[in-house]
């Protein structure tokens, strides 16, 4: 088994202007379900208001160096760092926990074989595991949207029932990296952490070179809202998924968008995985060792992409997060 870790961020429009009224209509209840107002402490907003600055939260994953045993890591034990200036840490909350009510997609490219319908027992018996503070939906990437077999929940079993085979064939999608950022452009920020696992071949018709301004948006759009992207590979149907440069390409780029998201990408050689469950067993256990940190960056007058380290030095342990966080304008 080999396990890939990836690679950057931008938008742009479905085709099709049906595609698109069709997105509008396709995630009213999610919409709903997330619309939550930002959560910090009153003593940390009144902190950040006298000190210019301002409370930013993303997901941290908590890794060992050496071996399976993962060591405990508490808030006291963090440290952030922008350039050489040290920041306050100001909360660092278990993703699990009722507190933060996790919330994670399952997205499913349209262009991948048929033959995935072979993973859904692993993935429904993923989904009935999860402790039920987690809210899980469904849905499927198609001509650059998303469409919904199932809203947030927290009936996991439900969840698994909207399991359905994708078209399995490569006209069904403009680009995945376009689909992933219309859902995230549409998945309302809330106080929840938000995680998305994705299953494609990666393979983007629309800009199969070695740069790719979807991908690069799809990245920077889920670096500003704080959403952590994990990805496995699904061979393409069709030609596509025996051409080895493209797959060479398209793995490289699931690994970015994880990578750089704060994810992982995980991948079997060239092909499908004979079994899904190695991969979900160890994003279960990557979950289990989440957190969400907030901490107190400096502001300015507009809106940044900042670059950050999160340290800690607990023996045998690292921290996992994003490359940069994004730090909204002083008030």
């Amino acid at each position: 088994m080999k396990k890939g870790t990836a690679m950057t961020r931008i938008w742009g429009r479905p085709p099709v202007l049906a595609v698109c009224l069709l997105a509008l209509f396709s995630l009213p209840t999610l919409a709903q379900e997330t619309d939550i107002a930002h959560r910090s402490s009153p003593e940390s907003a009144q902190e950040a208001a006298s000190s210019g600055t301002v409370p930013v939260t993303m997901i941290v994953s908590v890794e060992a160096k050496h071996g399976k045993e993962v060591p405990a890591v508490g808030r006291e034990d963090v440290t952030v760092f922008h350039e050489h200036d040290r920041l306050q840490v100001a909360d660092w909350v278990p993703v699990q926990s009722e507190e933060a009510g996790l919330q994670l997609f399952l997205v499913i490219d349209e262009g991948v074989t048929i033959t995935i319908g072979l993973q859904f027992d692993d993935l429904r018996h993923f989904m009935v595991e999860q402790p039920p503070t987690t809210a899980m939906a469904v849905g499927y990437m198609r001509n650059g949207t998303i469409q919904i077999a199932q809203d947030f929940t927290t009936d996991h079993a439900l969840v698994g029932k909207a399991l359905r085979l994708p078209l399995g064939y490569v006209g069904a999608v403009a680009s995945p990296y376009l689909s992933i950022t219309d859902l995230m452009k549409r998945w309302r920020a809330s106080t929840h952490p938000r995680e998305i696992f994705m299953v494609s071949d990666g393979i983007d018709p629309l800009q199969p070179g070695i740069v790719d301004t979807y991908l690069d948006e799809a990245i920077e759009v889920a670096q500003r809202e704080g959403i952590q992207v994990y990805t496995i590979y699904s061979s393409s149907a069709g030609h596509f998924g025996h051409t080895l440069w493209r797959i060479n390409i398209a793995q490289s780029n699931l690994s970015r968008l994880a990578d750089e998201t704060g994810g992982e990408a995980y991948f079997q050689g060239l092909e499908t995985p004979i079994s899904f469950a190695p991969f979900l067993n160890e994003f279960a256990d990557r979950l289990k060792q989440q957190y969400m940190l907030t901490f107190l960056a400096t502001a300015q007058k507009k809106a940044v992409f900042q670059r950050i380290r999160v340290q800690t030095e607990v023996t045998n342990a690292q921290l996992v997060a994003a490359e940069r966080v994004y730090v909204p304008a002083t008030k």
